[in-house]
């Protein structure tokens, strides 16, 4: 589902001004939306954004992939820098291989990382070549 189905507050609908959207999202129309690649594969979903309560910028959007009807997927902590908006498809964008996104370091609901620890943050912006902030 789209961005602009969960606008629940109508921020959206206003082509005509310099409202919210592209430059400014609410994070919670971001929630479920698609990511794919640049060969259009689908990747997953986004299910979470993660914010960096320290510096106040987004950290990582934790997406989602495999299971069946959200049972058994495998989550993933993607920079927030390696996804752009496509506002286009109204989705997300990856700039990364599928083979590659399934062999990425991710975890579970029940085993989350700690997104705070230094090595782990290494870690995942080496894995999608992303600098940490």
């Amino acid at each position: 589902m789209s961005f602009l189905k969960r606008d629940t507050f109508g921020m959206y609908s206003n082509k005509h001004s310099k409202g919210p959207g592209p430059e400014l999202m609410g994070a919670d129309t971001l929630l479920g939306d698609h990511v794919h690649n640049l060969k259009d594969e689908h990747l997953g979903e986004i299910k979470e954004i993660m914010l960096d309560m320290r510096t106040g910028k987004i950290a990582y959007a934790v997406m989602a992939s495999g299971g069946v009807l959200g049972i058994g997927a495998k989550l993933f902590a993607v920079p927030w820098q390696a996804l752009t908006l496509d506002t286009v498809n109204h989705r997300m964008t990856l700039n990364m291989d599928k083979a590659k996104i399934e062999a990425a370091p991710g975890f579970d609901s029940d085993h989350w990382p700690d997104m705070a620890d230094g090595n782990w943050a290494s870690q995942i912006h080496g894995y999608y070549g992303t600098s940490e902030r």
